[in-house]
């Protein structure tokens, strides 16, 4: 759940051949109809202000990761079905390519109304006449990306890219965890993200599918401390200190990876995990007042911490119970450690006995998760009184490079060159 850290790019180029593109458009891939239509479903099409602006997409980083967050998100997991290492690379080409277009707000290829009529096109079209929205797209390399006998990648494989322990409480569906690569997508704007995974989805056909995928709204933490602090399901203000996007020294010492750390394909890269929350809304629901504060260890209006009259004042840890997730959490606790956070609420449904499922999709970004994500969540999965409300049901792990630095360059190439 909340993270309290209180106190605390293949570019546009010469577009290729119609011919070329008839790879992108394939078959059509079902799930990726499926997932626009769910998210249709879920939120209906209104586009929120700032829609006109794009953030760039090339840079020494990936967007998405420190960046300002937007309000909605398209999370997918994609297995590599190919055993071609060539093949491979041809896919983070073509991933690339289309990424700069569509954060752009530029149609795939030659668009959804180009090129041959008797041929599918090559965007689907649901973001026809939309803006970029705010799009950021960020991709990552999961653990099995480096097996044996793939793609000759397991001597390349970071030693900070570890397979996550089974934490106590854990209830995972292999089912929504893990995955070789990920795709982040963030806007303001639901159809714009769902469109560009539906679309990179198009273009993996053949090549790699998708494994899993959450969508997300209202995001639970912002990596920009001048606008207000988000709340998560539960009505608390979550991310009150979260890292701040323009802190280079604290971006530098917590999240980027240096040259120390290695490996060198890596560095100004990251690492992302993620995790599925489930929240047992009804529990939460009927649980008073003075508990759900002393569970979070603040107040629920303001947000302050125990003892406290303003959300930003530093939290006195020794006055909240050791139960406390704030207190668990906080850095003092943790040996400095903090991660950047950029998680969103979801709800899918029900679970078929009358409840919601509903929740968090916990995205954050490290130097390292041996020295973050793993000694915290240990902690707080031993004692946080939380846990009685929550409950992890989908995790994953992934190497972020760094950013795609210009037209010439693409997602991965450092690695696989």
């Amino acid at each position: 759940m909340e993270r309290d850290r209180d106190g605390e790019p293949g570019g546009e180029g010469v577009r290729p051949s119609r011919r070329a593109l008839l790879g992108w458009g394939g078959a059509g891939l079902a799930l990726g109809a499926a997932a626009g239509g769910s998210a249709a479903a879920l939120y209906p099409h209104e586009a929120p202000a700032h829609t006109d602006e794009a953030v760039e997409f090339h840079g020494a980083h990936q967007a998405g990761i420190a960046t300002a967050v937007p309000d909605r998100l398209h999370f997918a997991a994609f297995d590599v079905t190919t055993k071609d290492r060539a093949e491979l690379v041809a896919l983070l080409r073509d991933w690339t390519r289309a990424a700069a277009a569509l954060t752009r707000g530029d149609p795939v290829g030659e668009g959804a109304t180009g090129g041959l009529p008797e041929s599918p096109p090559d965007d689907t079209g649901e973001a026809l006449g939309l803006p970029p929205a705010r799009l950021t797209l960020t991709l990552g390399l999961g653990p099995s990306l480096f097996a044996k006998d793939r793609f000759g990648l397991h001597d390349r494989r970071p030693e900070a890219l570890v397979d996550l322990p089974r934490f106590p409480g854990d209830n995972l569906d292999r089912a929504r965890s893990g995955g070789d690569l990920c795709v982040q997508a963030c806007a303001d704007d639901p159809q714009v993200a769902v469109h560009a995974v539906r679309n990179l989805s198009r273009i993996a056909f053949g090549r790699a599918a998708i494994r899993w995928s959450q969508l997300g709204f209202g995001k639970t933490s912002s990596t920009t401390p001048s606008t207000q602090t988000p709340r998560n399901l539960f009505g608390f203000k979550d991310g009150t200190a979260n890292i701040d996007g323009s802190d280079e020294a604290a971006l530098r010492r917590h999240v980027w990876v240096p040259e120390a750390d290695g490996p060198d394909w890596m560095v100004g890269g990251s690492y992302l995990v993620a995790r599925r929350i489930r929240m047992h809304i009804e529990t939460w629901d009927r649980t008073s007042l003075r508990e759900q504060e002393d569970v979070f260890g603040r107040d629920k209006r303001e947000g302050a911490a125990v003892g406290r009259r303003h959300e930003h004042e530093s939290p006195s840890l020794r006055a909240m119970l050791p139960t406390a997730h704030v207190r668990l959490a906080h850095p003092d606790t943790n040996d400095g450690a903090r991660m950047l956070r950029r998680g969103y609420s979801f709800t899918d449904g029900t679970d078929g006995l009358g409840r919601l499922d509903a929740g968090l999709f916990f995205l954050a970004y490290q130097r390292d998760v041996r020295r973050a994500f793993i000694p915290v969540q240990r902690r707080l999965a031993r004692h946080d009184a939380l846990n009685e409300y929550i409950q992890h049901v989908g995790s994953a792990v992934f190497a972020v490079p760094p950013g795609v630095r210009d037209h010439r360059d693409w997602w991965g190439r450092e690695l696989l060159t």
